[in-house]
């Protein structure tokens, strides 16, 4: 569960450290104090997109980090998967926001990135946000409630796996199936590039061996010369040359060590030195007897290279890429041309593959058939407890094309009233029938969510009374199985918190600031008073919400 969050400058919150405990966590305050920065830092930590305007007004940096402690199996698998350890179940996640809109981020205290958080998070974190109920309007989204409920991960994953095959198969054979005059067009251009680059029989390292021999053609005469000049200085003109004069010295040395036997070793050394000598010499007269001025094959050199010189500019690769590219074209090339055998075999490819999509499908509409009604009368009846005691809920199936998610079209009717035809949620519920709606489907889908923190964002949007109190006892339910985090306006709903914690925004030497504070039973009969009368606080009021209190 979320243990400790702690948020540095982030819009008006200068500094502050949060304490959540086990059970129902509400968050309530004036509206525009800051509960709603709670819930962007929230956001931030678990590595949603977040605006650089979020930061503090005149701080460069902003940061958020939040504690986990006891952590599930699902997101200790995940920080293994990411290449993490999740050590004694405690969980730190980290975020840096600096004004250039960059982000550090740290898991663990090890770096880590955006994408990592998110991926860790989805296993620790739920939130519900004010404007989610909204949703329910889009009948697209009914299908992933069933999915989860059914526990058709499997399912669905195999489905898609299939289905993705089959486009994949598809796009080839359109591909396959262009126009016949398109087929004969590059038929026509791939047999002359490729006869091009054949006939060329481009060798690999060939233009750097071809440089290196125009290079020693094109400078037979400095050649000559240098290497002559080396054979005079060794030779000499007609004697003295060096390798003469060594030999002089090689004996002048040896003669001595006759004298005094702690030369010999420095003779032997100029002995040896004399035999090397003559050997590399006659290395530079073999390489003059092999010099040859060959303008012929200075022109045939020069001829190729301009050849290659014109396949790359052409082809726009390097010249050792020729050959690979000569044959990716000749490859393609006895594709066109065996054009119906290719075709007869991919579209056969695709049928399979479409007829295994198709059984995909069919097991997983199955499954979500046999799950639909349960899970809409589950959903009815926590919604039948939360004031809307005569709802209705039809889940309502059409086949369709297969698709990303199958061949079922997936719509929840709904009617709050009796003798009224279900019909789509958008065309009759309200705005608190939605927010209902919604806490009965998270409710019923808390049994298989693998998060353990739910976060309700104002659930209690356009409910009051009664129905707010009954909301309130709900997520005082769910929170039995799961830590839930609630930031709401309903003192029915701020009275069944375990933990409740007041979001109240300060003025001081000109600038705001937002303070977050456990309260105390005393202080919690004071905000319920708050919410309950407004700024001027009676003693009615209070008395109201001392009564609130003890009834719970």
């Amino acid at each position: 569960m979320l243990q400790t969050l702690y948020i540095e400058n982030i819009a008006v919150i200068e500094k502050t450290s949060i304490d959540f405990d086990e059970g129902l966590n509400v968050l309530t305050g004036e509206t525009g104090a800051g509960k709603s920065i709670i819930i962007d830092a929230i956001n931030a930590i678990m590595g949603q997109r977040t605006s650089r305007e979020i930061i503090r007004t005149g701080e460069k940096t902003a940061f958020v980090s939040a504690q986990f402690d006891n952590i599930g199996s699902a997101a200790a698998s995940k920080l293994e998967e990411l290449g993490f350890e999740a050590g004694d179940d405690t969980l730190i996640l980290q975020r840096t926001l600096n004004i250039n809109g960059k982000s550090v981020c740290k898991i663990n205290g090890r770096p880590a990135n955006v994408s990592m958080l998110r991926a860790v998070s989805q296993s620790l974190i739920n939130i519900h946000g004010q404007h989610e109920s909204y949703e329910l309007f889009s009948p697209e989204t009914h299908i992933d409630y069933i999915d989860s409920y059914g526990g058709c991960d499997e399912l669905l994953n195999s489905y898609k796996e299939k289905y993705n095959e089959y486009k994949i198969l598809q796009k080839k054979l359109n591909q396959v199936n262009t126009d016949e005059s398109e087929r004969l067009r590059e038929i026509d251009l791939l047999s002359f590039q490729t006869r091009e680059l054949f006939d060329a029989d481009v060798q690999p390292g060939e233009e750097e061996e071809l440089e290196a021999e125009r290079s020693a053609l094109m400078n037979f005469e400095k050649i000559f010369s240098l290497l002559n000049k080396a054979k005079i200085m060794l030779e000499g003109q007609d004697s003295n040359g060096g390798i003469e004069a060594l030999d002089v010295a090689s004996n002048a040395v040896r003669s001595a060590s006759e004298y005094n036997g702690e030369y010999s070793e420095l003779a032997e050394g100029l002995t040896d030195i004399y035999y090397n000598l003559r050997e590399l010499a006659e290395g530079v007269n073999d390489a003059i007897d092999n010099l040859e001025s060959d303008p012929r094959r200075l022109g045939e050199i020069e001829e190729r290279l301009d050849l290659l010189n014109r396949l790359t500019r052409k082809y726009n690769c390097s010249c050792d890429e020729l050959p690979s590219l000569a044959e990716k074209m000749q490859t393609r090339l006895e594709e066109l041309i065996n054009y119906d055998k290719n075709r007869d075999e991919l579209d056969k490819a695709c049928a399979k593959a479409k007829k295994d999509a198709l059984d995909a499908a069919q097991r997983l509409s199955a499954r979500r058939r046999k799950t639909a009604e349960n899970f809409a009368a589950r959903v009815r009846d926590e919604m039948s407890f939360l004031n809307m005691p005569n709802v209705t809920l039809v889940p309502s199936f059409e086949v369709c094309e297969l698709g990303a998610k199958g061949v079922d079209k997936v719509e929840l009717l709904i009617s709050a009233n009796p003798g009224e035809t279900p019909r789509p949620v958008a065309k009759i519920a309200s705005g608190g029938e939605l927010s209902r709606m919604m806490l009965a489907i998270k409710t019923v889908l808390a049994s298989s969510d693998k998060v353990d923190t739910l976060i309700f964002d104002e659930i209690d949007t356009g409910i009051s009374g009664s129905a707010a109190e009954k909301v309130g006892l709900k997520l005082r339910e769910v929170s039995s199985s799961c830590q839930v985090l609630c930031v709401t306006h309903q003192a029915q709903i701020a009275a069944l918190a375990n933990t409740h914690l007041l979001i109240e925004k300060q003025f001081e030497n000109g600038r705001t600031f937002t303070q977050v504070t456990k309260l105390s039973r005393e202080g919690r009969v004071r905000e319920l008073a708050r919410i309950i009368g407004g700024v001027n606080i009676t003693q009615a009021a209070l008395s109201h919400a001392e009564d609130m209190l003890s009834g719970h």
